[in-house]
């Protein structure tokens, strides 16, 4: 099958995905629900590793036989551990999907992070690095970082760890999805010159009607918000099946290194692209500097030989 046309990209230009086993964090809803759909749909062996496995269970019952189901907390390295130590066998593909956005007041992980970064940056940091010896057994393994154009909003601040004093939601979900792309980079510049056959892509799904918005966990703690949020995303935002087509282009036909996304309106919906990177995301000192960081926070090291 010859690369699809990344414009036009959609589901249906999938490749055959028989054989290789994909675990999506947050696969119970929005995006990575959609994203899990379409690649069981091509032949995968898919897991949905969520928070609320009441919730994960419900997805599953609307998804392609095969699907599993494994719990998972971001917001919590212990659970994060437990996850990595329980998978068996190679993994060809981890996509770190699951997020939280903006809670309107500060708010923190089982283990004292801000709970934007703690959740979005380091629990999935920990868990790729935890997972890298089970992804280093497949053929051809890749990491997909879901990031967001709420990153151009972050700075070097990031490397303070989103502190109580003078919090800010949307500064400190900037911070976290500007951490996300730092980590994608830093971790493939590392891959590289390890000699590692790993492929790091990252992309963003513009702006979705997702879950995201209303959860209790983000934005949706206010009240006014889980009453208004559903229908002005749906009237200004484009599906959460359109959103999770540059997740299933970074999964599949990505080249190492890429970001893609949605190109119209400021990157917020549309055909898809290459995606624009602010200048803090192509800072090689700074996603050093995070790397190192984000080690000594977790206490866990990527072994990359």
């Amino acid at each position: 099958m010859s690369t699809p046309d990344l414009a036009g990209f959609g589901p249906s230009d999938l490749p055959d995905l028989s054989g290789r086993r994909i675990v999506v964090t947050g696969g119970n809803s929005g995006i990575g629900f959609h994203a899990a759909k379409a690649f069981a749909d091509h032949g995968a062996a898919v897991t949905i590793a969520c928070r609320d496995l009441d919730k994960a269970r419900q997805a599953q019952a609307k998804l392609p036989g095969g699907v599993e189901v494994a719990e998972l907390d971001l917001a919590s390295l212990a659970s994060v551990r437990a996850f990595a130590e329980d998978w068996s066998g190679p993994l060809d593909t981890l996509v770190a999907n699951a997020g939280v956005m903006t809670p309107p007041r500060y708010r923190e992980t089982a283990d004292g992070f801000e709970l934007q970064l703690g959740t979005n940056h380091l629990g999935h940091a920990a868990l790729t690095a935890q997972l890298l010896p089970r992804l280093l057994e497949a053929d051809a393994p890749r990491v997909v970082v879901v990031s967001s154009i709420a990153h151009h909003q972050g700075d070097a601040t990031v490397l303070e760890g989103n502190p109580r004093a003078g919090y800010s939601p949307s500064q400190a979900y900037g911070n976290s999805k500007l951490a996300n792309l730092l980590l994608a980079r830093e971790l493939h510049r590392r891959a590289t010159a390890a000699g590692l056959p790993l492929t790091v892509t990252a992309c963003h799904p513009g702006v979705a009607s997702t879950g995201l918005v209303t959860s209790r966990d983000g934005l949706g703690g206010l009240p006014l918000v889980r009453q208004v949020a559903p229908l002005v995303t749906r009237l200004l935002t484009q599906s959460a099946a359109a959103g999770a087509n540059p997740t299933l282009w970074a999964a599949t036909w990505a080249e190492a290194a890429s970001y893609v996304g949605p190109t119209q309106l400021r990157e917020v919906r549309g055909r898809l692209g290459h995606a624009r990177l602010s200048p803090h995301a192509r800072d090689e000192r700074l996603a050093a500097a995070l790397w190192e960081r984000t080690e000594e926070w977790t206490g866990v090291r990527f072994d990359l030989g």
